[in-house]
């Protein structure tokens, strides 16, 4: 017999060599469904797992992350099932679950195109409805290397290899169909019922450019069907906001050949970006932060002393300049030290909040740029705060509730990880624990909850990061209080304490946009291009129906001018129905037409983007709606 404890701390004896399935049979036949693999102390394995010793047990749910993780890596080897029925002489790479989905390389003499994923996906609803068990095996390394080796799995072979010679080697089998894999998987392929082949792409084996580019066919699979057409739906609704796409139309920005990674920003996009700089300006003033400005370019023994030589050298740009070395600041960090240094600071002063719109410059790799969201400049709308350890809580608190204002202004809600001591770290271990504790303390307070990010911290010290969720449900990562007892000891800084001595500040680096760049394209996608009204660069668009309004919208457009509202005239010899369409396309908030009967009446026809025609209105009446809806933020 075998004492079992399950999830709830509950205790159970069950007999000697039941699986965790058939110990889930006995324990709830209903809740059976809902189950893709089992934990036995802590460690995930197959439902089919013979239990012979007591244990902790707990089941995987197919909607829990780690069940997803399974249900789409057993996803995997079906499709690799149905590549190796359709297209004989495939070599195998890997094929793991992936955020969202899956993917497996192949090495094919047949070249896929998407007229084959169908055909792909009809082969995997055969496999589905043979309803053949995952079947684990342990083979010695040797032995591994013979099955592999008959069959001419060649990539399969270069992996064991590299395992030591005393490993164990699990294989799974499905049917026919076998492959390398350390598990676990779901009972059987009956269980994959919901999946997506989405597209194809290359990919150089173990990802080393010297190595042979496979062929990838990515893919998603969920528990049910609703999960997936919400997928689907959200995907294609992604596509439509691209703001690649949606920058172009818009004329909000470019990306030329001439500058891979440095975005030129067009006067529409400035007006955005100028908007959120103002915002961030106004309400970092409210908050009680001074701004700074520091050089792009420092000297490299600047950067050596930091700690980014040693930890952050590969993302750095370089010059000369009189033959010294020197270095384009990656991160604004170094410089707000700076400007604490250069003069001596009392306790009485702390704390020090400096902030700084800094643009900073980041070695990408050509293969990851993407738009605004990864690119080799930036601006950062950094912070540096500068205090005593009594003020840590606060000042974390404090950043947090600031954050917290900025999301909910664009409608974005959020989700909090801290994030620990990475394995290249600088400083103490009991340092960092402190500090991590400091973090965890300040979010408890609040009642803001938060999940743990191991090892991802900043080289300097652990941190919160901010996910925001846009409207369409995707998460970015953006806001950022890293908490820092390194830079400090680095640089020396101190303030005179209470008793006249010389102490050692506490630093947090913080940003709330993140990159100013990156935020706008999130912006452009999470409203689909339509921007509330104060962000909008073209807030209203006066439309004539014939020449005769020409002088009309020339009043009307120095009237809304002179208040402050963005304003263009279309007075183009078209019909009216394509100038609206037209705005609509430009997706100006507000369209003011005016034909003859507007002019007479010294009024105008009013349309919202959204809504269509909301009636006839006095301009001045006009004016003061807008930019009621301009100082609310609407």
């Amino acid at each position: 017999m075998v004492n079992i404890t399950l999830a709830d701390d509950s205790k159970k004896t069950f007999a000697d060599g039941l699986s965790a399935l058939e110990i889930a049979k006995e324990l709830d036949k209903a809740a059976l469904k809902g189950y893709c693999a089992a934990k036995i102390d802590g460690k995930i394995c197959d439902l089919r797992t013979i239990i012979d010793k007591d244990c902790l047990l707990e089941f995987v749910k197919y909607t829990d992350e780690e069940g997803l993780k399974v249900l789409r890596h057993s996803s995997s080897h079906i499709m690799a099932e149905a590549v190796k029925r359709l297209f004989p002489g495939t070599h195998f790479g890997i094929g793991p679950a992936i955020e969202n989905g899956f993917y497996y390389d192949f090495d094919s003499p047949h070249v896929f195109t998407t007229e084959d994923l169908g055909k792909i996906e009809k082969e995997m609803a055969k496999i589905v409805k043979e309803n053949s068990p995952f079947i684990r095996e342990e083979l010695p390394r040797q032995k591994a290397l013979e099955l592999f080796g008959e069959s001419d799995e060649k990539y399969k072979v270069e992996l064991i290899n590299d395992l030591p010679e005393d490993s164990i080697i699990s294989i799974y089998r499905q049917g026919d169909f076998l492959d390398l894999c350390a598990g676990p998987h779901l009972p059987s392929t009956g269980s994959v019922k919901h999946f997506k082949l989405m597209s194809l792409a290359g990919a150089y084996w173990r990802g080393n450019e010297k190595n042979k580019m496979l062929q990838r066919i990515y893919a998603t699979s969920f528990p049910d069907k609703e999960s997936l057409d919400k997928y689907l739906f959200r995907l294609e609704e992604a596509k439509k906001r691209d703001h690649r796409k949606l920058g172009a139309e818009l004329e909000l920005f470019m990306l030329l050949d001439e500058g891979p990674g440095f975005p030129f920003f067009l006067p529409k996009g400035m007006v955005i970006r100028n908007e959120l700089e103002n915002y961030w300006r106004q309400q970092h003033a409210i908050w009680g932060y001074e701004e700074i400005k520091t050089p792009i370019i420092l000297n490299q023994q600047l950067w050596e002393r930091s700690g980014h030589w040693d930890h952050y050298q590969e993302n750095m740009y370089f010059t000369k300049i009189d033959e010294v070395d020197y270095c384009v600041k990656p991160m604004n960090c170094p410089g707000g030290v700076l400007v604490y240094k250069h003069k001596p600071h009392s306790y009485r002063e702390l704390p020090i909040r400096c902030g700084e719109l800094g643009l900073v410059h980041r070695h990408e790799m050509s293969g990851a740029l993407h738009g605004l969201m990864r690119v080799r400049c930036f601006t950062q709308d950094d912070a540096h705060i500068f205090m005593t350890e009594q003020q840590i809580k606060d000042e974390i608190i404090g950043v947090t509730q600031m954050i917290k204002s900025f999301y909910n202004l664009f409608g974005f809600t959020y989700h909090v990880e801290l994030s620990t001591r990475p394995e290249k770290a600088m400083g103490e271990l009991a340092v960092w624990e402190i500090a991590t504790k400091a973090l965890a303390d300040a979010m408890d307070e609040i009642g803001q909850p938060y999940t743990i990010n191991e090892g991802d911290g900043a080289f300097y010290g652990p941190k919160l990061d901010f996910h925001l969720e846009d409207s369409i449900g995707r998460t970015w990562q953006c806001g950022t209080i890293q908490l820092d007892f390194q830079m400090p000891e680095k640089f020396d800084l101190t303030y005179i304490g209470a008793d006249n001595q010389p102490h050692r500040p506490v630093m947090i680096h913080r940003v709330i946009f993140g990159s100013i760049e990156r935020f706008i394209g999130i912006l452009i996608e999470h409203y689909a291009g339509a921007f509330p009204i104060w962000l909008a660069p073209v807030q209203a668009k006066i439309l004539t129906i014939t020449d005769r309004q020409n002088d009309y919208a020339k009043k009307i457009f120095d009237e809304l001018t002179l208040a402050g509202i963005r304003t263009e005239i279309d007075d183009r010899n078209e019909k009216i129905g394509y100038k609206i369409r037209a705005a609509q396309f430009e997706k100006v908030p507000y369209m003011l037409v005016i034909g003859d009967k507007e002019q007479d009446n010294d009024s105008i026809a009013l349309r919202k983007r959204g809504e269509g025609d909301i009636g006839s209105s006095k301009i001045s009446e006009v004016v003061l709606k807008l930019k009621q809806e301009i100082v609310n933020k609407e």
